[in-house]
């Protein structure tokens, strides 16, 4: 599994990973050169014992006495002086020898076959090295906490240009046309140069932005007159007397037809324009009677399909919302579940907070669910001549009014699509 550190992590994970090299070759230097003084320094000054001892040797009658902390022994001494077993096999040189609980450094000296050897207890020494090792062991886990710190607080220095730049790009009025430049905030150093990228790819994003503003405006007000002219035909054609009953079913089509159409230039040309904070603009209507109205719409196409249209009109609260929005993402979830459902029923329901459509259609893999709100993104079973707008369309009016729709499975199949409105868009 792979682990993923931010970046002010990387630094005092950086600064732990230095102090503990750092501090553990100061304590390894420290300990070996323990273990040499114990060696060569010890073995020196009890050599140096021995030698005097050797000195004034008198085998028939030892008078010379070591240091009190020091025993003598060697080869055919009497009494106190008797070479005991466990030191008789031990090579010439310095030695540690441990008895009981005691522990003593060694120096054995061989002349002309005799073996002589001076004992020096160690018991300081060593209780001075444990001392000294746990100041080691102390300083390199003080070493260690200090180095955890020092980098916390350098890496929140570091880092504050870099989380103070993060925050000025996610700012949405960053995408504005007059914001101003990033990188005049900052030096010229690695955070300065991420700053002018930046600013760059804002500014092309700025531009891009602005430039499908205007087509989707320009392209949406140009249809309107063309679509007034195929409503005001659709109606003199209703008020012809003397047309007969199939012509009148395809005129009242083509003026269902048009009149979506219409609303749909109407949606695009309200994203466009970026309406969505000024209510007033736009008619408002409440949950249930947008329900309504798409009822109306839809309830003929869906029952000549052979299906059930389930409504459950709740109780939902007399917010308004803007009807254009509301229109748009209801009837894009009603068509795109007339679409793909061959048997069963459509259900519409409404709570306190949104609304809910639910099929009993092929379904959505798990695997496909969040791209079926890209763009030209359609389901396995393609019906009809859609082209993959309908679901991303809801989800851009969703993300413009702040409202939240998500999709899950019905069980045996089938799918439910749940939107919840924030009141706070609505007046």
């Amino acid at each position: 599994m792979e682990f993923k550190q931010s970046l002010a992590q990387r630094i005092i994970i950086a600064f732990a990973l230095m102090s503990a090299l750092v501090a553990g070759a100061f304590a390894m230097g420290i300990v070996a050169t323990v273990h040499l003084v114990e060696e060569k320094l010890i073995s020196a000054g009890l050599g140096g014992d021995l030698q005097r001892l050797l000195l004034m040797d008198n085998v028939s009658d030892w008078s010379h006495r070591p240091e009190p902390d020091q025993l003598f022994y060697f080869s055919g001494g009497r009494g106190d002086f008797e070479l005991p077993k466990d030191l008789r096999n031990l090579d010439a040189g310095f030695h540690e020898v441990f008895r009981e609980n005691l522990s003593y450094h060694a120096i054995v000296e061989i002349v002309d076959g005799r073996r002589y050897v001076l004992l020096q207890d160690q018991s300081d020494f060593e209780e001075r090295e444990r001392v000294l090792f746990a100041v080691v062991l102390v300083g390199f886990v003080l070493s260690l906490a200090l180095a955890v710190f020092l980098g916390w607080v350098l890496a929140r220095k570091v880092m504050a240009p870099v989380v103070r730049l993060a925050r000025q790009v996610r700012h949405r009025d960053q995408l504005l046309g007059l914001a101003p430049p990033l990188a005049p905030d900052y030096a010229a150093d690695e955070v300065g140069e991420l700053a002018v990228a930046f600013d760059a790819t804002l500014g092309r994003l700025r531009q891009a932005l602005t430039r499908e503003r205007l087509f989707t405006s320009d392209v949406s007000h140009e249809l309107r007159t063309p679509l007034m002219v195929l409503a005001s035909s659709c109606e003199l054609l209703l008020e012809n007397p003397g047309i007969d009953q199939r012509g009148r079913a395809q005129v009242e089509r083509i003026a269902r037809a048009s009149e979506e159409m219409r609303e749909l230039v109407q949606t695009f040309l309200m994203l466009a324009r970026a309406q969505r904070e000024d209510a007033s603009m736009s008619p408002q209507q409440t949950l249930s009677e947008a329900a309504s109205g798409l009822l109306g719409l839809w309830r003929t196409p869906i029952e000549e399909k052979g299906l059930k249209l389930i409504f459950e009109p709740g109780k939902p609260e007399s917010t308004r919302y803007n009807a254009t929005f509301l229109h748009a993402v209801m009837g894009n979830l009603l068509r795109n579940a007339l679409h793909y459902t061959e048997q069963g029923f459509i259900r519409l329901t409404l709570s306190a907070s949104g609304f809910v459509v639910e099929d009993s259609g092929v379904g959505i893999p798990e695997d496909k669910r969040e791209a079926m709100f890209e763009p030209f993104v359609r389901g396995n079973e393609k019906r009809g001549e859609g082209l993959g707008l309908g679901l991303s369309l809801v989800q851009r009016i969703c993300e413009n009014q702040g409202w939240c729709v998500s999709l899950t499975n019905m069980e045996p199949n089938g799918c439910r699509f749940e939107v919840e409105l924030q009141t706070s868009r609505g007046r």
